[in-house]
């Protein structure tokens, strides 16, 4: 009942004719020899393992879950298998260095891959998720010494890897945390040898058996360390030390928990454990960010994922429930006594409202990797340096949009199964509850929020925002030139204008009510990311417009303009409340 198939075209789409990627590789030294028929390739083949070998894993993993005994925990039935074609694969290797083991290719298209695998077993890939960002991490600020050990066993995915940050007293806070790093001889430098004790909660995949072998990156303090996260450093910590011996990390149990049951989400103590730090000491938490930053992007894929599986699930169901005579039936088609549901209104609504929300966010999730791919690789240093600042503001964006999106749409899909979508066995509910937590974990979207209002935008000068603003005006503009989208182009401009304006008052009001940009981020955020949602739609609708005599085409203008016209209006009122400046928030319940 329950199925995946992988939306290949939508990504062919996206990548070649949206975004124009090929040509984009053709001026990379580094992706040269990479054309659109490889990269096709490439997905299809990772559309296989994701529809194939993963995907039959996701329900039998949420009812088995994961166990624990004595410190050991066995996954469900199927992930060590599905890992072990993961690894024979190539596809933890996708994105990496050549010089590492890796095969050098986009991580536009490890993104993809990812969606894939969010959308087959999110639990699953919560186990090889974390890898890409580690190693990343590692190259940027681990020592050639540790590099060489531990960067060719990540990238081939024989280890995997794990961000430990959290404490039971320390979560958003992380200045709070009491994890200690003591060292081993003389002054504390990069690569050099610590003990680290202390207890690590909600760490996903923090053990587990599917490798023999995991690499903790844990945040601990130094003796020397000054309170607060200016104080932290980042040590990498061993599970199973070079010589084969078992390293003091402990895992004291994991969580039962509202979804993901296959991911192992684990109780960790360090007691003494002999790790080494990775980049200077007391420079921990930018070297840690990023890893995070790696997994806001694609925890932003994970919502994604959830929303993409809801989208196509929900239209096979509505299609064959027949259920009661619509109002009105395509043209040309008799009545029957009853039709299938996807022909009423209500449950057309809610279908199209999926499949545009899916089609947009795939071009906003793949445009940020294509810009991370500019940040890393791009012959241009501005261009690069442009990529670069584009991507800080996307990715809380990104981040926090895609997992809310994710969640509330499989919650609204569960009502076209009615009752059914209630009950296990059609798959829905559990997509509900495991799409909830991508809210919360990688920082809360709220934090997300905070972050792109305060610090990417107004503390930033707005000079981030310019650069968004002008990405949008040239879309605006080439929907101008065409009249079977301008409307687009208008809709796309006035909105971007509405935006900037809220934006200026409330670097303008910030002084006197320093409360009043909190109050509203959440919403200041959702605004943002409709914006880009609207930019997509109208990427879209000028490049699908043409070739609207094709059904396939045709479909993607109408989910654009259904987009357009039933979904971006929700800016309005959520950039109302932006600017409410006398609209305080009570202090609390009397």
């Amino acid at each position: 009942m329950w199925r995946y198939e992988p939306p290949l075209r939508e990504m062919q789409f996206v990548i070649e004719d949206l975004l124009g990627a090929p040509a984009q590789w053709a001026q990379v030294p580094g992706f040269a020899g990479l054309d659109a028929a490889t990269a096709r390739s490439v997905l299809a083949e990772a559309g296989r393992f994701a529809a194939e070998v993963l995907a039959p894993t996701n329900a039998d993993g949420d009812r088995h879950g994961c166990s624990w005994d004595e410190g050991r925990v066995a996954t469900p039935p199927g992930f060590r298998e599905a890992y072990r074609a993961y690894c024979d694969g190539g596809w933890p290797a996708l994105a990496c260095d050549p010089d590492w083991g890796g095969q050098g290719l986009p991580l536009l298209l490890h993104v993809a891959l990812t969606e894939m695998l969010n959308s087959a077993n999110h639990a699953w890939n919560m186990y090889a998720g974390l890898t890409h960002g580690a190693y990343e991490t590692l190259r940027a600020h681990a020592t050639a010494d540790l590099q060489q050990r531990y960067l060719p066993k990540i990238v081939s995915g024989e280890w995997l890897a794990t961000m430990c940050l959290t404490e039971s007293h320390a979560g958003t806070d992380l200045g709070l945390l009491r994890t200690r790093a003591d060292p081993v001889g003389g002054e504390p430098r990069s690569g050099s040898e610590v003990r680290v004790s202390g207890t690590k909660i909600f760490i996903s995949g923090g053990e587990h058996d599917l490798t023999d072998n995991i690499v903790h990156l844990v945040l601990a303090r130094l003796p020397d360390g000054p309170p607060g996260s200016k104080g932290l450093s980042l040590v990498l910590v061993p599970k199973v030390l070079t010589d084969g011996t078992h390293n003091r990390v402990h895992c004291d149990g994991i969580e039962k928990k509202m979804g993901l049951a296959g991911s192992a989400t684990c109780v960790l103590r360090f007691d003494a454990a002999t790790g080494w730090l990775v980049g200077e000491p007391h420079r921990g938490l930018p070297a840690m960010f990023v890893m995070m930053n790696a997994a806001r992007l694609l925890v932003g894929m994970q919502g994604l994922g959830h929303l993409e599986m809801a989208s196509q699930n929900a239209r096979r169901y509505a299609h064959e429930r027949m259920q009661s005579r619509a109002p009105q039936r395509p043209p040309g088609q008799a009545p029957r006594r009853a039709d299938p549901i996807a022909l009423h209104p209500a449950v057309r609504r809610a279908l199209w409202t999926l499949q545009a929300l899916a089609e947009g966010q795939r071009v906003i999730a793949y445009r940020t990797a294509q810009l991370l791919d500019e940040a890393e690789h791009h012959p241009d240093a501005a261009q690069r340096a442009r990529a670069h600042e584009l991507v800080a503001l996307l990715t809380p964006v990104l981040k926090a949009f895609c997992t809310e999106t994710g969640h509330l749409g499989a919650d609204a899909a569960l009502q076209v199964w009615g009752g059914h979508g209630y009950v296990r066995e059609y798959g829905i509910e559990q997509s509900v509850r495991d799409s909830r937590v991508a809210m919360i974990y990688e920082g809360t979207n709220e934090i997300q929020a905070i972050d792109l209002l305060l610090r990417k935008v107004l503390d930033g000068g707005g000079q981030r925002l310019a650069l968004l603003m002008d990405e949008l005006e040239d879309e605006a503009a080439r929907c101008d030139a065409d009249p079977a989208v301008a409307e687009f182009g208008r809709a796309l401009r006035e909105h971007a204008d509405a935006l900037a304006a809220a934006t200026v008052e409330l670097e303008t009001g910030r002084e006197a009510d320093p409360e009043w940009p909190y109050r509203v981020a959440d919403d200041y955020l959702r605004a943002t990311g409709l914006l880009l949602m609207g930019w997509a739609w109208a990427r879209t609708a000028r490049v699908a417009a043409p070739r609207a005599g094709d059904a396939w085409y045709a479909a993607r203008l109408d989910a654009a303009r259904f987009g357009l016209r039933w979904l971006l209006p929700e800016i309005d009122w959520r950039l109302q409340r932006v600017q409410a400046a006398d609209a305080p928030l009570p202090w609390g319940p009397a």
